[in-house]
């Protein structure tokens, strides 16, 4: 099976929020929720929030997003490398969440957003020069895509009562870049070669 651990993250995904969607128990002891984390110590609520999602649609876009980048990754680090760039991600889009909303008690949030963000930081950091369509449309280089990306989840986290966890997604994005130039031998010089080249 080609991209074996794309395909088992995007199933895991899928099962779970669908789980999640069908169990409003099982939804309300996995979601990303601050008190019971505080409280409680429930700290799996870090990883298995990151595998529920609100609805389909937002599933389906998470899913859309890992499919598309996450083959990539897979392909060219390998599976382990991957794995540590999702999960690093997803944890760190969540403790940015924890640390930023720890006097909001209710505050809950779901979704692989933070992983994802990870994800397409890491793939621009490889390769900061392919086209993307943002939004489907709107062509435009990964690099520049991903310094728009950190830099409006950066404003859009010092908002208060947003529903979309931005934070988790700055998090996640910064996670990921930082990740691949640690991981990936010579991610750093070929950034620094690609840009140049470019600029002439």
């Amino acid at each position: 099976m080609e991209f074996p651990v794309t395909l088992s993250l995007i199933a895991a995904n899928v099962l779970v929020s669908m789980i999640g969607l069908s169990n409003r128990e099982f939804f309300e002891e996995n979601n990303f929720w601050i008190a019971p984390i505080r409280q409680n110590k429930q700290y799996w609520r870090f990883v298995t929030s990151a595998f529920l999602h609100v609805n389909a649609t937002h599933l389906l876009i998470n899913m859309y997003v890992l499919w598309e980048f996450g083959r990539h990754l897979e392909r060219s680090l390998g599976a382990a490398t991957f794995l540590i760039i999702y999960f690093g991600s997803l944890l760190a889009g969540n403790i940015w969440e924890y640390i930023d909303n720890l006097n909001k008690p209710d505050y809950r949030a779901v979704g692989a957003s933070g992983a994802t963000s990870g994800v397409i930081l890491s793939f621009s950091v490889l390769a900061p020069f392919a086209l993307l369509g943002i939004f489907f449309i709107i062509p435009m280089w990964a690099i520049v895509a991903a310094v728009l990306f950190i830099t409006v989840s950066f404003v859009l986290s010092r908002r208060e009562n947003t529903m979309i966890a931005h934070g988790a997604h700055l998090g996640g994005a910064l996670a990921g870049a930082a990740l691949t130039l640690l991981l990936v031998p010579g991610a750093w010089a070929s950034l620094v070669r690609q840009i140049a080249e470019r600029l002439g």
